[in-house]
């Protein structure tokens, strides 16, 4: 299967998945709206969350997915098995004591998260409710890792819809369910998110055995003896340590953030957060997948000491980067009010709402391409076992991030927040970027130059047409015409592609060379 061929899979189940994501933040906005529980559901959602990128999706899967794929080369599918079994256990049991110490310390997870939480009492009980999501979720991003290294990416990439699909359900059937018993509706969202983290691993299961790498978990003190003492276990265990403290300041940013959002106007913990949901469709369809595809096969360059296949393999990716992130970060800053209104401008969501989480979104915009190039970038030196660097870079650009907090956000508020982590995502792509030129693990290939005048050029006549539509339409006014509404964002959407792939084939750009084998 081709590389891009394996990216569109990722790419396209992961549309799905942001589809029924959307289908799901729209309910949520009709039927709960903005409110201090709300921002206490999202705050309670992302404490987990957090712990899940951390630990689970962020820096495992950076130590594992490397050294699993090396072993993979080095002793066949038997020394696969052998590490797979080690670091399930480990984790398996690390997983259940942070899930307890998780769930007793929710008083002092919500207060570090967001203390001035208008509904601090309901998000702490969120918190209980949902807090062991993260032990389903990390043995889901074992899976995953297992499964990408054997270039089986659709499982992993369509079991986030499960979680969707549980939590539209839990809106639509538990919230009346716990209204007419007395309990408030919002709380259904819990159940909803436990379901989901049940039918996620559920659906690694089946993927596992038939490549016959069902984890065996051990559940005796010489089994975590054995895994702990396993000398390619340990080097995982090394390489998260770094990872761990990467990932760390990445989402400690967030909680900085979201500690400050829960000062300002009740309303903007939820504003920034739907923002968020947006600024993830493209960050997922295209950074995530691009991660997940490369990640095993640059280990795979650097176990069999390939240096031109795996400086290729950068070359593609972010020439793939620049293609598709450039226009959607140029939708972002001249197209948010439009897809917001459309997307969320329903029941109790106001106009006001639509306003503030525009402006949240415009900020994203200006640091899309960055957002996305890290997820090119940084498997670049996680795939040579080097944690370390993009950890001492995001540490950098966390203190970059707050320092420009400190001045922004008396003038932009809740804006600010989003801003900052574009500017810091733009300056972490490309410290990331330069590193990996100097030491020589890439080299750009040549037609850089004309590649982004060609880019540039497609990108100026999709913002001309995405600029014309925002401000010749009433938006927020064509509310009660819905599907009319719903109309024009999808014409225009459609008609901006096809006329920035018109004047990218015209000036001579060849799309087919990026499905490279």
């Amino acid at each position: 299967m081709s590389l891009f061929k394996s990216a569109s899979t990722v790419s396209l189940l992961t549309l799905a998945s942001r589809i029924t994501g959307l289908v799901r933040d729209v309910l949520f906005a009709s039927v709960f709206g903005v409110s201090a529980l709300t921002d206490a559901f999202n705050v309670a959602f992302r404490i987990p969350n957090l712990f899940r990128r951390v630990f689970g999706e962020g820096a495992f899967s950076q130590a594992f997915v490397p050294v699993l794929a090396a072993r993979k080369a080095e002793a066949g599918q038997e020394g696969a098995r052998e590490l797979v079994d080690h670091v399930a256990t480990l984790l398996t049991w690390a997983l259940v004591v942070l899930c307890i110490a998780g769930v007793a310390g929710a008083p002092l997870l919500v207060w570090a998260m967001a203390s001035g939480l208008q509904g601090f009492d309901a998000a702490v009980v969120m918190t209980r409710w949902m807090f062991p999501y993260i032990g389903f979720m990390s043995l889901v991003a074992l899976a995953g890792g297992i499964l990408n290294t054997w270039r089986k990416f659709a499982v992993p990439a369509a079991s986030p819809v499960l979680l969707n699909i549980a939590l539209i359900l839990s809106i639509s059937i538990g919230a009346p369910l716990f209204r007419r018993y007395g309990v408030e509706p919002i709380y259904a969202q819990c159940v909803g998110v436990m379901v989901g983290g049940v039918l996620q691993l559920a659906l690694q299961i089946p993927a596992l055995r038939a490549l016959g790498l069902m984890p065996r978990i051990g559940a005796s003190f010489k089994a975590l003896r054995t895994a702990w003492t396993d000398p390619t276990t340990r080097k995982v265990m090394k390489l998260m340590l770094p990872a761990l403290l990467g990932v760390s300041v990445a989402q400690i940013s967030l909680l900085i953030n979201t500690q400050i959002a829960s000062h300002l106007a009740t309303g903007s913990v939820t504003w920034v957060t739907n923002a968020d949901r947006l600024m993830e469709f493209p960050t997922a369809m295209l950074g995530v997948a691009l991660g997940v595809v490369l990640m095993p096969q640059l280990a795979g360059a650097r176990a069999t000491k390939d240096d031109a296949r795996y400086s290729s393999l950068l070359d593609w990716g972010l020439r793939l980067v620049v293609l598709l992130a450039a226009p959607c970060a140029v939708a972002l800053l001249l197209f948010a009010k439009p897809l917001v209104a459309v997307l969320f401008h329903n029941g109790a969501y106001t106009g006001e709402d639509v306003g503030r989480t525009t402006v949240a979104l415009m900020g994203y915009g200006v640091g899309l391409v960055g957002l996305v190039a890290v997820k090119v970038l940084a498997p670049g030196y996680y795939a040579k076992h080097d944690t370390r660097t993009p950890m001492l870079i995001a540490v950098c650009v966390l203190v970059l991030t707050q320092v420009l907090n400190f001045f922004l956000v008396p003038l932009l508020q809740h804006a600010a927040l989003t801003l900052t982590i574009g500017i810091g995502a733009l300056v972490n792509a490309l410290w990331l970027l330069i590193g990996l030129v100097r030491r020589g693990s890439y080299t750009p290939e040549p037609g850089w130059g004309k590649f982004a005048l060609q880019v540039l050029l497609g990108t100026v006549v999709l913002a001309a047409l995405l600029a014309w539509g925002t401000h010749y339409f009433d938006w927020v006014g064509l509310r009660a015409q819905r599907l009319h509404r719903i109309g024009l964002l999808a014409a225009l959407i459609a008609g901006a592609a096809l006329l920035y792939f018109a004047v990218l084939r015209a000036t001579g750009v060849r799309l087919r060379s990026f499905m490279r084998r």
